[in-house]
C-alpha cells in the first residue's frame, strides 16, 4: 500500500526523497512526508494530498541533511489529513518513523502507553507503535536497534518501518514482516525503497530484506540481523530494469502508456520460452515441479482484483487442455475458509507485484499443509517468488498506473504457455491443436500492435458517446466471460461508474430488468462455439432498447451489424482470442476516465500494491 523512501549519504536526502516518493505514489495519495536528521533535530514535514502538496508546504523550510525517510500514504487507520500523515514522531520527539502495513494489536499498546502518560496526535497505529519503541528504549535504557527489536517481538500484523533517531545522526534503523523492502548500495551511500524504483537513476545493486530482519543502515555499511540479534549477510542482486522504463515517455498518462507498451511486453513475456516453428515451449518452473503437475488431484489458484480473473481464464484453458480439475479462489476468502489441502495439490499464485498480502498468507498456509506452490509474478525477488518452490516471471516490466494493463495480459501470455507445456506432457493435447495455439500465439504481439493503431481514433469516439453513463453491463460466454469481468472492473477503477460483469447466458437470471434506452451494454462476442448463442443476447439487449457495444472479431458482420458501437480484434482460435478482447475494453476504460477529467493513473481510494488486509 503506502511507499516508503529512505537516503543516507553524502548528498542532500531531500531531493533524492522527493524523487523517491513521485515514483511510488501509485502506491498511495492521500497525504506524503518526509523527516530529515539535520544533525541536531529531526525536523518533519508532513501534508495531506499528492507529494506535489507537501513540496509545496516545504518551500522556505530547513531541508539541509544527508539522512531522511519520506512516506506516501494509502490510509488504514485515520481518514487522511496533515496530523494523520507519515512520518509520527515519538513524544519526545527524538524519533521519526515512518511505516508501511497495520500493527493489530495497536489497540492495546496504545491503552498501555496511555496509562503511562502517552499522548497522540493522530488516529494511527503507527504513532503508537513509535511510542512504544520509546518507550521500550527509554525503559531498558537500551539502543533503537535493540528496542525496535524488542518491540517487534510483541506486534501483531505487516510492517515495514524506517527509523531516525536523534542520537543517530547517520543511522537509519529498518525492519520488515509482510511488507517490502529494498535497499540500494550506492556509492558511499545507502536507498532504500517499498520497490527499487527510487533508486534506479543511483545503483543498479540491490538488496531484498526478508521478513523478521533488521537493517542498520549508514553511508559505508549496511548491516543486516534477524531479531535474534545474529548477523545476516546480504545477498546484492543486480537490476535489470531500465529508468526510461518507470517515465511516462511522451504518454499523457502512466496508463496509456503501458495500453500500448503491451505487444512489447507480451513478447517479452513469450521470448525465450516458445517457438512456434519447433513447436516447443520452455518453462523451466514447470519443468522443476513437473512431477506434480503431472500427478495432481487438481490446481488451485489463487489471486486477486485483475489477477483472479486471469486465474478464471486460466481455469477454463488449463481443465480444457490438461483435463486437470482446476479452482480459483480469492486470496482473501482462501486463507480464512481452512480450505481442504493436501500434497497432492499445486496453488498458482497470481500476483503483480509479488507481495499481495491475502496471496502470501494463503501460500504460507498451503504450504505448511503439503502443497506444492508455483509463482506468477511481476517482480523479481518480492515475496511471492522467494516462498515458492517453483514459478515463472511475466517480464512486463513496471507498471505505474494503479488500474492493470500490461501486467494483466503478461499474466495470460505465460498461463497460456503453462497450460500448453503441461499439456504436452500429459499428453491430453492433440499435435494440430498444440501447433495452432502456439501459432497464434507467437502473432499476438503484432495483432495487439494492429488493434492499438486502428481502434484507439475509433474507441475514442466511442468513450465520448457514453462519458456520462452512470451504468455499464459487460457480458461474455465461455473463455470471454473473464474478459467481461476485466472490462467492467477496469471501467470502475478508472471513470468511478458502476459496472458489472456477467455470462452472457445469466443475464435473463436478473441482471435484464436492468437493461433500457440508457444503459450501455459491452458484449465480448469474439466468434467462437458459443457465437450463435451470444447473437441471441444481443438480440435481446436490443429488443429492449440497450445500447450494444460490441468486441469483435474482423469479418463478422452479424454482430458488427446488430451492435450501434463496434470495436474490431483479429480473430485467432477462441482460446487465444480472450488477450485481444480485453485491448478494446482497456481503452475504452482509459478515454472514459479522461473524458471524465479524473486521474486514471490514481483512481482514488486505490493502491497499486495491496500490502495490507
Amino acid at each position: 500500500m503506502c511507499g516508503i523512501v529512505g537516503y543516507v549519504g553524502s548528498n542532500l536526502a531531500y531531493p533524492v526523497l522527493i524523487d523517491g516518493l513521485k515514483k511510488l505514489e501509485y502506491r498511495g495519495y492521500d497525504s506524503a512526508g518526509v523527516a530529515l536528521h539535520t544533525g541536531n533535530s529531526i525536523e518533519v514535514y508532513k501534508k495531506e494530498g499528492k507529494v506535489s502538496a507537501l513540496e509545496g508546504s516545504v518551500y522556505g523550510k530547513n531541508i539541509q541533511a544527508t539522512i531522511g525517510i519520506g512516506h506516501t500514504r494509502w490510509a488504514t487507520h485515520g481518514e487522511p489529513s496533515d496530523r494523520n500523515a507519515h512520518p509520527h514522531s515519538s513524544n519526545s520527539g527524538d524519533i521519526a518513523m515512518i511505516h508501511n502495513g497495520i500493527i493489530e494489536n495497536y489497540a492495546q499498546l496504545k491503552n498501555e502507553l496511555l496509562q503511562k502518560g502517552y499522548t497522540f496526535k493522530s488516529d494511527t497505529d503507527s504513532e503508537v507503535l513509535v511510542n512504544f519503541i520509546e518507550d521500550i528504549k527509554i525503559n531498558n535504557e537500551c539502543s533503537l536497534e535493540e528496542a525496535v527489536r524488542i518491540a517487534l517481538k510483541r506486534v501483531v500484523g505487516a510492517y515495514v518501518i524506517l527509523l531516525l533517531d536523534k542520537d543517530l545522526p547517520d543511522t537509519i534503523i529498518a525492519a520488515r514482516k509482510g511488507s517490502p523492502l529494498v535497499i540500494g548500495i550506492g556509492d558511499n551511500a545507502h536507498y532504500l525503497g517499498s520497490d527499487a524504483s527510487p533508486m534506479l537513476a543511483y545503483t543498479k545493486e540491490v538488496v531484498y530484506i526478508n521478513d523478521y530482519e533488521l537493517a542498520i543502515v549508514r553511508p559505508d555499511e549496511l548491516v543486516l540481523k534477524n531479531l535474534g540479534n545474529e548477523r545476516i549477510t546480504p545477498f546484492v542482486q543486480k537490476l535489470d530494469i531500465e529508468l526510461a522504463s518507470i517515465e511516462k515517455g511522451g504518454f499523457d498518462h502512466f496508463m496509456l502508456k503501458e495500453i500500448f507498451e503491451q505487444p512489447q511486453t507480451i513478447f517479452d513475456s513469450l521470448r525465450g520460452r516458445m517457438d512456434a516453428e519447433q513447436q516447443s515451449i520452455t518453462l523451466s518452473g514447470v519443468d522443476k515441479i513437473a512431477d506434480k503437475l503431472l500427478k495432481a488431484n487438481r490446481v488451485i489458484i489463487v489471486a486477486c482484483g485483475t489477477s483472479w480473473h486471469a486465474g478464471l481464464l486460466a481455469e477454463y484453458v488449463i481443465e480444457e487442455l490438461c483435463r486437470i480439475n482446476v479452482e480459483v479462489e480469492y486470496a482473501s476468502e482462501f486463507r480464512y475458509r481452512n480450505p481442504i489441502i493436501t500434497d497432492q495439490d499445486v496453488i498458482i499464485a497470481i500476483s503483480q507485484s509479488g507481495e499481495t498480502a491475502d496471496t502470501l498468507v494463503a501460500l504460507e498456509n498451503a504450504k505448511k499443509q503439503g502443497a506444492t506452490i508455483f509463482g506468477l509474478v511481476n517482480v523479481v525477488g518480492s515475496s511471492i517468488a522467494r516462498i515458492a518452490d517453483a514459478g515463472a516471471y511475466t517480464h512486463a516490466g513496471p507498471e505505474i498506473g494503479v488500474a492493470s494493463t500490461k501486467a494483466f495480459t503478461a499474466q495470460l501470455a505465460v498461463l497460456y504457455l503453462i497450460a500448453l507445456k503441461v499439456a504436452q506432457l500429459k499428453g491430453t493435447i492433440e499435435a494440430t491443436l498444440f501447433n495452432k495455439l502456439l501459432a497464434d500465439l507467437a502473432k499476438v504481439p503484432e495483432h495487439v500492435k494492429e488493434i492499438l493503431e486502428d481502434q484507439d481514433a475509433i474507441i475514442q469516439e466511442i468513450a465520448r458517446k457514453y462519458s456520462d453513463a452512470r451504468d455499464f453491463l459487460y457480458l461474455g460466454r465461455g473463455y470471454n466471460f473473464p474478459i467481461a469481468l476485466e472490462g467492467a472492473l477496469k471501467l470502475k477503477e478508472v471513470s468511478y461508474i458502476h459496472a458489472e460483469g456477467y455470462p452472457a447466458a445469466e443475464m435473463k437470471h436478473g441482471p435484464i430488468a436492468l437493461v433500457d434506452d440508457q444503459l450501455p451494454v459491452v458484449f465480448v462476442a469474439t466468434k467462437d462455439s458459443y457465437h450463435e448463442k451470444i447473437i441471441s443476447n444481443i438480440q435481446e439487449i436490443k429488443a429492449r432498447k440497450g445500447k450494444v457495444i460490441a468486441v469483435v472479431s474482423h469479418g463478422d458482420e452479424v454482430a458488427a451489424d446488430l451492435a450501434d458501437d463496434v470495436m474490431f480484434v483479429p480473430q485467432v482460435h477462441e482460446i487465444i482470442a480472450p488477450i485481444l478482447s480485453v485491448i478494446p475494453l482497456q481503452l475504452l476504460s482509459y478515454h472514459i476516465g479522461v473524458n471524465r477529467g479524473l486521474d486514471v493513473d490514481k483512481p482514488r481510494n486505490l493502491a497499486k500494491s495491496v500490502t495490507v488486509e
